[in-house]
């Protein structure tokens, strides 16, 4: 699999100014999308399964290129969610979306994930005038364990506010846990990124950083560096 932006060019070339944000989340599922930098969303390319992320990300990069008729000069920003996700899978979109950025010479905005997914709620809400309560976005972290992150309102930016999280929760205290915080629940399967995209928008107009340089894994690797060989007594 290559992730030049040169193996990413589609044969028809564009003629615009670099300007677009390409998305990339491998958190839950893997999702692309390119976003212009006034929110408008040129395409969006996904899958839902949640292994893979290695296998499909090439071909749903050249995708979503394609489809916004774009080649990799006119993209200006790379969006890539931080997580919280599993180890394995979460690495795949954070090294894509760096890898790409890197060739293009362009800067990476680190977005957490479970904003995009926040963001979605209150831009649904506010196509039918509904308030939003404070409501939690939980995504499965595996080994019956859930992330969650609270959120209360939209800021004058128009992002998400997070009041608390991401953090990990045994599967079987999470509603106990919410209902403490008078946060209903939402559950995601997928992290939308043409969200991400516009999160990532709406914080290069505010001049802001809203997500962490680090991977927000939660919990540590399996693997481990080793300690040195084990001594063998004769």
């Amino acid at each position: 699999m290559s992730l030049s932006p040169a193996s990413a060019n589609p044969p028809a070339g564009s003629a615009r100014p670099a300007s677009a944000i390409l998305s990339i989340d491998t958190s839950v599922g893997t999702a692309v999308s390119i976003v212009e930098s006034d929110g408008v969303v040129l395409s969006v390319a996904a899958s839902p399964n949640p292994l893979g992320h290695a296998e499909v990300i090439g071909g749903l990069l050249v995708r979503a290129l394609a489809e916004a008729s774009l080649t990799a000069a006119g993209i200006a920003h790379v969006a890539a969610g931080m997580g919280p996700g599993p180890f394995t899978g979460l690495r795949v979109g954070i090294a894509a979306a760096r890898t790409f950025a890197q060739g293009r010479g362009v800067p990476v905005v680190p977005v957490v994930s479970h904003d995009a997914i926040a963001l979605e709620v209150f831009l649904a809400d506010a196509l039918t005038d509904a308030e939003t309560p404070r409501f939690a976005v939980v995504t499965d972290a595996r080994r019956r364990e859930f992330a969650y992150s609270v959120y209360d309102g939209i800021d004058d930016d128009g992002l998400p506010i997070r009041s608390a999280g991401p953090e990990l929760i045994a599967r079987d205290a999470l509603d106990e846990r919410l209902a403490a915080l008078g946060a209903r629940r939402h559950d995601a399967a997928a992290v939308p990124a043409a969200m991400l995209g516009l999160a990532a928008s709406r914080a290069l107009g505010a001049g802001r950083t809203i997500g962490p340089d680090d991977a927000l894994y939660l919990r540590s690797p399996d693997v481990t560096v080793s300690a040195g060989p084990k001594r063998v007594t004769p």
